[in-house]
């Protein structure tokens, strides 16, 4: 006898599906797998078997061959479990329901039959979706996640015996699982405790800064000494960035499944991501890879911020890795059974001290050499830091600063800023609505001779400041594209003087410090 039921593999973050064919026949008696298969999947022949019979069903002594088609694609991972146990049950005429062909199966299963909870169930149910299916059955432990999705009928199961008893009735819509509220109904804050900025007192210009970055989504750099505010600054950016849309959470959301980080407590991602990794990572774990190729760092920020602290501490060629991902907005990650993609399009948010001591160019306290200084900075090569739009300085806090006498009443909240970044995002939205980026720090340099209009007097003060200050071409673009995004912060039209005057500052900080442009 032969059937079929359906499963999913993931590639990168995207699922496809899997046709599961069993055919039973008279021969010498096992259970063949086929269809370039990982250990673990051809494994799932004795897991699959043993589960079976411990449900208390009997296997006749038969000959069993199952392909998992396509066969030229390499699958790994134990979510396949279920649909080939479908797939012999049904072949056995053990389940005869119509049903199957409309029903993608996902789970692992244990010897005594449980169905175990595996990793990637979004991703696969939106796949599900995509293709059609009606019908998703999926383990009780990932029914959380899997109700993400909406327009398709999900149904957890505990055991693989259950299967039976549920596609062999009429109507299986007894069993669908109800979803409690929409996506859209769902509180975007909900446990959302990123710390506000109100709490930052003094650092002004920083604060304006960040502002900036965010508005353009522009790679942000602040550089200072130990104590004054950096990583204070940095874990609040988050909160100052609009609410991600549905498609924006299913994308995050998607990263998370596949690796594994979601919960049943959080089983989609409501807010943007902030990670933070220490800097003795290492490539593959920043970038993504890995003998079974998962997302990196870079990846899990996607959305929202990855802070790089304490910089030049990194390995170099690990910073290194990020060059391409930052440029494009994805990783590419090649092995010899394919390439997977991740995305990448996060904002960079770095910090880091002058030098060792962290108080350069301040005489009176940093002890540091001239060599040592530069060899410290020169940690962070060139091209790196040529990603980097946005460079701000902190500045030691006065005792007033600190104990917040002067300035905590008036220091604004992350929801105020937050609300005039949605008002700039979306003007740059509806700007780029025919293009294919989004922001102004995605610009090309054909899209920025476009789109950054400036006035007279201002295109006379940058060629004034081109020539004085010996900017590259690629530093002038830039200057530009912050330009724009100041402008618009204005609600300009056109960028005036003051708006290059602003990002050339922004500009000119590396200069205190690397001594030349960057670019």
């Amino acid at each position: 006898m032969y059937s079929e039921a359906y499963s999913a593999a993931i590639r990168g973050i995207e699922g496809c599906v899997i046709e599961v064919e069993t055919d039973i026949s008279d021969g010498l008696p096992g259970i063949s797998l086929v269809g370039f298969l990982s250990s673990e999947v051809k494994e799932a022949k004795e897991r699959v078997r043993t589960a079976i019979k411990n449900s208390g069903i009997k296997i006749p002594a038969k000959k069993m061959i199952i392909n998992l088609s396509p066969a030229d694609m390499r699958k790994a991972g134990t979510a396949y479990d279920v649909a080939i146990a479908v797939s012999i049950l049904s072949a056995l005429g053990l389940i005869g329901s119509s049903n199957i062909k409309k029903t993608m199966f996902i789970g692992e299963l244990s010897l005594d039959g449980r169905v175990m909870a595996v990793d990637g169930v979004l991703p696969m149910v939106y796949t599900a979706y995509e293709n059609g299916f009606e019908y998703c059955v999926v383990p009780k432990e990932n029914i959380g996640e899997a109700l993400v999705v909406d327009n398709i009928k999900i149904i957890c199961i505990e055991k693989i015996i259950e299967i039976i008893d549920i596609f062999n009735r009429d109507d299986i819509g007894l069993f669908v699982q109800e979803r409690e509220m929409s996506f859209e109904e769902q509180n975007y804050s909900a446990g959302n405790n990123i710390p506000d900025f109100r709490d930052v007192s003094g650092q002004k210009a920083v604060r304006r800064a960040a502002e900036v970055a965010v508005s353009g989504m522009h790679n942000f750099l602040i550089v200072g000494p130990p104590g004054t505010g950096k990583t204070m600054i940095a874990k609040r950016i988050p909160g100052i960035m609009p609410e991600p849309s549905f498609e924006e959470c299913m994308e995050i959301s998607k990263i998370y499944s596949v690796s594994g980080l979601l919960s049943r407590e959080e089983p989609v991602m409501l807010k943007r991501p902030f990670r933070a990794p220490h800097h003795t990572i290492t490539q593959s774990a920043l970038a993504g890879g890995g003998r079974y190729p998962k997302p990196g760092e870079i990846s899990l920020a996607s959305g929202g911020v990855l802070f790089l602290d304490e910089l030049p501490e990194f390995n170099r060629q690990t910073l290194e890795v990020l060059r391409q991902p930052l440029e494009d907005g994805y990783v590419n990650v090649s092995r010899v059974d394919g390439t997977y993609t991740y995305p990448a399009s996060c904002q960079l948010v770095a910090a880091m001290n002058p030098c060792r001591c962290g108080y350069f160019p301040d005489r009176t306290r940093c002890k540091c050499s001239q060599m040592s200084v530069k060899n410290y900075l020169g940690r962070v090569s060139r091209p790196f830091l040529d990603r980097i739009d946005i460079c701000s300085e902190t500045v030691s806090l006065k005792y007033d600063e600190i104990s917040g006498k002067t300035e905590s009443k008036s220091n604004e909240s992350s929801a105020d800023i937050r609300q005039r970044v949605k008002n700039v995002h979306k003007l740059q939205r509806e700007r780029y609505r025919e293009e294919d980026f989004k922001f102004n720090s995605q610009m090309k340099p054909a899209d920025v001779a476009k789109y950054c209009i400036t006035t007279k007097s201002a295109q006379d003060y940058i060629n004034e400041i081109f020539e004085n200050m010996s900017f590259s071409a690629r530093a002038y673009h830039k200057i530009l594209k912050v330009s724009r995004t100041i402008a618009d912060m204005d609600g300009c039209e056109m960028i005036n003087d003051e708006h290059i005057a602003e990002a050339v500052c922004y500009r000119s900080i590396d200069k205190k410090y690397w001594g030349a442009e960057l670019g």
